[in-house]
């Protein structure tokens, strides 16, 4: 009997392989030891929380796999990451698939999740630019350690076609652009900040609930990702005085109500308060918190940009030159 039980077994698992699609009653979503990649030396990340502080990208060289879920359309899919240096440069190419389940909000993506391929290149040797350079829509952000690419800013004002869409950089003088991290918001995202761009590309607003760990841990959080610029991204826990804490956003809620700018319509003018709707409803107050304009800091000799639990979440400029290999088409 146990061997009929043991062909049956062998059965069904080759049929799962064969059609491409993992079977939800013979892996439990713990289990590690699944993954299509052959190459012992591909390390599987599937949920995984990273414990390198390096601040060097040279030091996370490899091959990464994951296999995670599409929660609403019940779809697994494989992430795929590779890290390599070349020329002064750390590569990464990633396949868009986190290493976690997602599209697990309350609503399904608008956008069905796809394999969208794309490679980020960093200098392995950041450096302060003359000045800073602001985040544009015409720009990712930074790509994490699972494969997943950081697009802060949402393409939505208040006024411009729907709220959601069709806001671009050149509409920057109409103000008011919707924060995708706020709780008066609906940007369709899942329970990691993340929903998919209309190709399909899973990309993060903020703290992807994962990687790092999000309750108070026994030590400082690792580095989850790089920036454009190279500089690295922790989470948001660091060690001062023998305590573990977390790190604070400088921005602060502007008080009272809602001031037009310039000759602003009242179609473009949202009024009521400063709650937070809008990326144009905080102000930098510099030693407000522990980070600067652009969320980062220098803690331990080496600076880096923080995940923190208030605008801008993870970073709001760039202190070094980013790479134009993170360029949107």
């Amino acid at each position: 009997m146990n061997s009929q039980i043991n062909i049956k077994y062998s059965i069904v698992i080759l049929v799962c392989i064969s059609l491409l699609v993992s079977c939800d009653t013979l892996y439990d979503d713990n289990d590690e030891s699944y993954t299509n990649d052959s190459d012992s030396n591909t390390i599987n990340i599937t949920n995984k929380e990273l414990s390198n502080r390096s601040h060097l990208c040279s030091d996370y060289v490899g091959t990464y796999s994951s296999s995670v879920k599409d929660i609403h359309r019940n779809t697994y899919f494989y992430g795929q990451l590779s890290i390599s240096v070349s020329n002064g440069k750390c590569v990464f190419t990633s396949n868009s698939i986190p290493n976690h389940n997602f599209n697990d909000g309350d609503s399904a993506f608008v956008n069905q999740t796809k394999e969208v391929t794309e490679t980020f290149e960093i200098t392995t040797s950041p450096s302060v630019a003359n000045s800073t350079t602001s985040l544009t829509l015409q720009r990712d952000n930074a790509i994490m350690l699972n494969g997943v690419k950081l697009d802060l800013l949402a393409a939505g004002c208040y006024g411009v076609s729907d709220g959601k869409t069709g806001c671009n950089d050149s509409d920057t003088n109409k103000a008011w652009r919707y924060d995708p991290m706020s709780p008066t918001n609906n940007f369709g995202t899942d329970i990691h900040n993340a929903h998919t761009q209309p190709d399909g590309a899973y990309h993060y607003h903020g703290n992807p609930n994962a990687l790092f760990d999000q309750a108070k841990p026994a030590t400082e959080s690792p580095v989850i990702g790089f920036a454009a610029d190279g500089y690295p991204i922790y989470g948001s826990y660091i060690l001062e005085d023998g305590i573990v804490r977390k790190v604070t956003s400088s921005y602060i809620l502007k008080s009272g109500n809602r001031k037009k700018k310039g000759n602003e319509s009242s179609g473009d003018f949202p009024a009521g308060t400063y709650n937070g709707e809008f990326i144009d409803d905080y102000k930098y107050v510099e030693g407000q918190g522990d980070l600067d304009q652009c969320n980062g800091m220098t803690h331990n000799g080496v600076y880096g940009y923080y995940v923190t639990d208030s605008y801008p979440w993870v970073l709001n400029c760039f202190k070094g030159t980013p790479d134009s290999s993170f360029n949107k088409n």
